[in-house]
């Protein structure tokens, strides 16, 4: 039985969703203590305790601690079915991460999987559904695995409410990816999205990024958003290059100005463009999981260069390390320029 520290590293629910993922595709039991023992409201909350359900569900397993507030999860998988499930939040917490607690075993069962989730799709502090399917997905599928998303409605916080499917066609032996260079720009795109609120917010925010970058206006789109359960606001830029996507978002928030969001959102994308690198912050610490699964199977893995580790990022290395008994090799490049090289060579 693996034990691992909850608290460690950046403490958050983020060691908990990795840690079910890793016990799916490892058919390792796992105890979690001290979950989110430094947080304002520690313990278990709703979001994941249904990627706690969704897992337990997809791996056939055995649960203690399952609850509200729980500092102690006792996770016992069996093996991995897959199928057709659907998970709803209830909140607006985040679909895509719970999706990310059960993607990684559903890449490698053996046979397909669709799934249907329910919740926040666009909310802060978590990836939003057009960075899944945008800058996420696709290198997913270069590892072998084929997995489409389609977004049928958007949830904002705090209302959620959004949906959105996924079908996962696995490939048991994941391969290579490498991403050492993002290549030619190909297309930039920004899109404000717009939720039952006015469309100047939009527009003010377009126009704020226009200012910023001296990108062409014609890049630049609003899109009023009908079906939404609630309202809100997130503006999207999305970079596609030869060998990458990167995502930036904004999100629009009470007493927030919208050209405040936006002025977030375009520092984050001229950041990443100055550094020169493929892979941005947060999909460096998203790429972790996966590339650590094909090395872990003794068929692939990777390397990539980023504009720096986060701390979620070296949380996530370490918990990795732990569980799979690898060694993922860090080097500083130069300034913003990080190589991480994700294989079984020094396990």
């Amino acid at each position: 039985m693996l034990t691992i520290d909850g608290s460690f590293g950046e403490g958050g629910g983020q060691i908990v969703r990795s840690s079910l993922a890793l016990a799916l595709v490892t058919g390792r039991p796992v105890v979690i203590d001290n979950i989110r023992a430094r947080r304002q409201k520690p313990g278990l909350r709703q979001q994941h305790l249904t990627a706690v359900r969704a897992a337990a569900e997809v791996g056939q397993a055995e649960v203690l601690g399952a609850k509200t507030g729980s500092s102690r999860l006792d996770f016992r998988p069996a093996r991995v079915v897959p199928g057709a499930y659907r998970f709803d939040v209830g909140t607006a917490g985040s679909t895509t991460l719970v999706l990310q607690t059960v993607l990684p075993a559903l890449l490698v069962a053996t046979g397909e999987s669709t799934i249907d989730l329910q919740g926040g799709t666009h909310n802060p502090f978590a990836p939003p559904f057009d960075f899944l399917a945008e800058a996420y997905l696709p290198l997913v599928n270069r590892l072998g695995p084929q997995v489409t998303a389609r977004l049928d409605r958007p949830g904002f916080y705090p209302v959620g409410g959004g949906r959105f499917r996924v079908h996962v066609r696995p490939q048991p032996q994941l391969g290579w990816l490498e991403l050492t260079e993002r290549g030619a720009l190909k297309r930039r795109r920004v899109t404000a999205l717009v939720a039952r609120l006015a469309r100047h917010i939009g527009e003010r925010e377009c126009r704020t990024i226009a200012e910023l970058t001296a990108w062409d206006e014609r890049e630049m789109e609003v899109v009023e958003i009908d079906d939404s359960p609630g309202p809100g606001n997130a503006v999207l830029i999305e970079l596609e290059f030869e060998h990458i996507t990167e995502v930036f978002v904004g999100f629009g928030q009470r007493g927030v100005r919208a050209e405040t969001v936006a002025q977030r959102a375009a520092q984050a994308a001229l950041d990443y463009l100055d550094a020169g690198v493929p892979v941005g912050e947060h999909l460096a610490d998203q790429l972790l999981l996966p590339l650590a699964i094909a090395a872990h199977l003794g068929t692939g893995g990777g390397v990539f260069r980023t504009t720096h580790l986060s701390l979620h990022s070296t949380t996530h290395i370490g918990l990795l390390e732990k569980f799979m008994e690898l060694a993922i090799a860090t080097e500083r490049l130069g300034e913003n320029d990080y190589l991480v090289r994700v294989d079984r060579g020094r396990g």
